[in-house]
């Protein structure tokens, strides 16, 4: 079978993020795999141990996304695809990254391609989606349960708290929820082994693409922080007199009754 991941390297949203002229500042800042995507990697590497075949990485982004497809590689997955856009893009967006990755995908005779359900820095989830949409073949999200037998696919997909199981066929698309499985961690020997791996690294040119067959659809009017949460109030005094200044409260400074 041969399975593709698209991956995203992301910041930590466990460490600090900070601004700089309303940009994201990436000085010190550390960078992850999309933690969806994790779930994406870890369903390709237990769908190919199962049916055989070969998991291959792909991720669009600049040099330093190399650490991540490494970090793949080490969970398991077979090889990594860098497409590299640091010097032919200044700005991209999921039109842009969509229209790359379908380009890359179009004559790989993919069987599963698996993506994370979004990515944690802009949460839009539309890439896997707007792929699928682009090599005209069909995709589910949010799933939570994969099981393929021969060409016939089942799928459990998460819908807000509820579930619903779909029946589809190869070549399919699917996007990753929390649930889906338990990301394994990188072994030592995995690392080692990661080393190598192929990892090949493509750019614009070599998918015979020009710069503006991929610009972005969108623009960025300005990115800021969330505004800090104001220290909680404690309320003293008698029950009833507690009450009735939280109702107080809730009406004049919180204005939500």
């Amino acid at each position: 079978m041969n399975i593709f991941v698209l991956l995203k390297r992301t910041f930590d949203t466990e460490e600090k993020i900070t601004l700089s002229n309303g940009q994201i500042n990436e000085d010190g800042a550390e960078f992850i795999i999309n933690p969806y995507d994790e779930y994406a990697v870890e369903e390709a590497i237990q769908v190919r141990d199962e049916h055989g075949g070969e998991v291959t990485v792909v991720s669009v982004g600049n040099e330093e996304t190399e650490k991540q497809l490494r970090t793949a590689l080490a969970m398991g997955a077979d090889k990594a695809v860098l497409i590299n856009t640091e010097d032919d893009l200044d700005y991209g967006d999921q039109f842009t990254t969509a229209k790359i990755l379908a380009e890359f995908l179009k004559d790989k005779d993919a069987d599963l391609i698996i993506g994370g359900n979004v990515a944690i820095d802009s949460g839009t989830g539309q890439v896997g989606p707007r792929v699928a949409d682009l090599l005209n073949i069909p995709y589910v999200t949010t799933i939570t349960k994969l099981t393929i037998e021969g060409d016939k696919v089942t799928v459990v997909r998460d819908v807000e708290g509820d579930s619903e199981v779909i029946e589809t066929s190869l070549p399919l698309l699917v996007t990753a929820q929390q649930g889906l499985n338990e990301p394994r961690y990188p072994s030592l020997p995995g690392i080692m082994k990661a080393k190598k791996k192929p990892l090949d690294e493509l750019e614009l040119d070599d998918l015979d693409l020009e710069e503006e067959d991929v610009e972005a659809k969108t623009k960025t009017i300005e990115v800021y922080l969330p505004p800090k949460k104001e220290a909680g109030k404690i309320l003293e005094g008698e029950l009833e007199a507690q009450v009735k200044e939280l109702v107080d409260l809730l009406h004049k400074e919180a204005k939500v009754v």
